[in-house]
């Protein structure tokens, strides 16, 4: 089997590939130009269990792992990145948080209800002064009773319009670094919970990314995740588990543009015969390749070992799969525009806008400089 694929992962494959065909193809360029949230797709993803993929069977979820989370991802990208966002999206600001770090009343109470597949989440970390240097963070926590009151604002927030439930870090003690920052899972319907501007992008529309504000927001002092002052830790395990996801989303993005600017070169001719034929074009497209082969192998073998519960350097694969999946899409998706010339840059060819939608996964989720960070830490550190 390839990539660690079983038969139910080769299942799953092809099922989404049929959804995809079927449900995304016809409005991957309508959902560019309009900037328009698909949640219509929120039942069809729900059903196939693609929402809630990591939710284990035992709460009424599909059990799928990792490896499943990024095939869907994979393929949903290659015709549009900003639907493959949709897939597990429940799992970085709901699932992972709770399996890892919520009690088992908290999960016994919110994964069933994520396991229908009609719930979204967000993750709320970043603040205007808060982005890759967490320990900035300034939105606080304090204990009144049996609540905490939460006041602050985030912003660059994915889902954070749509969300049902958000994951919000906040600052419980101190007045700066790691220490002291905590995490809760809060209901948006919570007064004082508010949404601020919806963020105008280069790429992945049709996504919301949003400001939140938190104004004397109430929070059961139950709904923390973890322990008080812990979040930073759960932070950095959640965001490591999730990346993955995000190569292979940019895996499938890549192939994608090849697979369309391979087509192109095909069949355009020039000098009476495809450009295909052409060894320059030959090489780059080798190039490509090769560059998406060898991204796809460290996203799923970083996949299997967190499936397995391998651990052991999970940070550093995890950061490996991310940067070099992402700046492989972005170069790839580049490449694809340069190789169809002047029909690659415009607006109707879908590598236009995948090469757009290429460039956030250099800087969410944590930059690509810092996965360099995080790499040359542990090299130094072994």
């Amino acid at each position: 089997m390839p990539y660690h694929f079983n038969d139910t992962h080769l299942a799953l494959r092809d099922a989404v590939r049929q959804m995809v065909d079927k449900e995304i193809r016809p409005i991957a360029d309508e959902m560019d130009a309009t900037d328009r949230f698909p949640a219509d797709l929120v039942p069809v993803f729900g059903d196939m269990g693609l929402l809630q993929i990591l939710v284990p069977e035992s709460y009424g979820g599909p059990g799928g792992d990792v490896i499943s989370a990024c095939i869907a991802r994979e393929e949903i990208a290659r015709v549009s990145s900003a639907c493959a966002l949709l897939a597990g999206q429940s799992s970085i600001g709901l699932v992972l948080a709770l399996l890892h770090f919520g009690t088992e009343e908290q999960r016994q109470y919110w994964l069933p209800l994520v396991a229908k597949g009609r719930t979204l989440g967000c993750v709320a970390i970043t603040e205007p002064e808060a982005g890759s240097d967490v320990g900035s963070m300034r939105t606080r926590a304090r204990r009144d009773g049996d609540s905490y009151i939460i006041d602050g604002q985030k912003c660059f927030i994915t889902f954070g319009s749509v969300a049902h439930y958000a994951l919000v870090f906040a600052r419980t003690s101190g007045d700066k670094g790691f220490q002291g920052l905590s995490c809760f899972l809060v209901d948006t319907k919570t007064p004082g919970f508010r949404v601020g501007r919806n963020d105008n992008k280069m790429g992945l529309n049709g996504v919301p990314n949003v400001e939140l504000f938190f104004e004397n927001m109430r929070v059961p002092a139950e709904n923390m995740i973890g322990e008080e002052g812990k979040g930073f830790i759960a932070a950095m395990r959640i965001l490591d588990m999730n990346r993955p996801t995000i190569g292979a989303q940019s895996v499938g993005l890549a192939q994608g543009a090849l697979d369309f600017a391979l087509a192109y070169a095909s069949q355009r001719k020039q000098f009476g015969r495809p450009v295909a034929q052409f060894q320059g074009l030959q090489w780059m497209m080798a190039d490509m390749a090769m560059q998406i082969e060898a991204a796809r192998t460290l996203v799923y073998e970083t996949a299997h070992r967190i499936d397995n519960g391998d651990f052991a350097r999970l940070a550093e694969m995890s950061a490996m799969a991310k940067c070099f999946a992402t700046d492989t899409a972005m170069k790839v998706t580049t490449d694809a525009v340069q190789l169809m010339g002047g029909a690659g840059y415009m607006k109707s060819s879908p590598v236009e806008r995948m090469m757009r939608d290429a460039k956030i996964g250099q800087i969410y989720e944590g930059t690509n400089q810092i996965q360099r960070l995080v790499i040359a830490r542990h090299l130094v550190e072994a």
